[in-house]
């Protein structure tokens, strides 16, 4: 014998039970909850300092920039000369003096011309300030050499006055130098007393 199910227990059956449309709902809302967690874990995994995908700068950056970072202030002597990149200050030591030393270029004319010379106008910015005792000071004692091992001899940009002979305590100078170079790395030294060179400063000539 076939029993009957009251027609109200019938529909509230079929209301108990979620539609077709209520599960797709849901399964819509878990698949972005999983999409934004990956998205975040992500995230995280690429400026997090141990992942994979950041390599450490040790692995990219030249080790002369990472030994001597531009903020970093070196101290260079007669008998071990600091060698810095251009923009990072050096403080040298003599027995007769001390002073902070600064260069800043080189400043190049033509950049992003479409006709690029192999050879190019460099110009440098050098500053001597908290100096103690007496320093020398000569155009013939700052010179460049390339990466061939090639010297260049600097002159004074045209227009500014003769450098003084001496800084004595207290004083401070800023002058600009000159000479035309190849484009290439290279390095800007400085020997106070026209022989040892105390302090040095890797620059890289471009034109492009």
């Amino acid at each position: 014998m076939t029993t009957l199910v009251p027609l109200r227990d019938a529909q509230k059956t079929r209301a108990a039970r979620p539609g077709s449309s209520g599960a797709r709902k849901a399964a819509l809302a878990a698949i972005v909850i999983l999409l934004l967690a990956a998205f975040g874990y992500g995230i995280y995994g690429l400026s997090a300092s141990h992942s994979p995908y950041v390599a450490s700068p040790s692995s990219w950056l030249p080790a002369q920039q990472l030994d001597h970072p531009v903020d970093r202030i070196l101290t260079g002597t007669l008998a071990n000369p600091a060698l810095a990149v251009a923009g990072g200050a050096v403080r040298v030591h003599t027995s007769s003096f001390s002073a902070l030393a600064e260069i800043n270029g080189p400043v190049v004319p033509g950049e992003g011309l479409p006709n690029q010379m192999a050879f190019t106008t460099c110009t440098w910015t050098f500053s001597i300030s908290h100096v103690v005792g007496r320093v020398p000071v000569a155009v013939r004692d700052f010179d460049t050499i390339n990466h061939l091992g090639t010297r260049f001899k600097l002159s004074l940009v045209p227009g500014q006055p003769n450098l003084p002979k001496v800084l004595t305590s207290g004083q401070h100078l800023t002058f600009e130098l000159r000479a035309v170079m190849p484009v290439g790395e290279g390095l800007l030294r400085w020997a106070p007393n026209g022989n040892n060179v105390i302090a040095k400063w890797d620059y890289q000539v471009e034109n492009d």
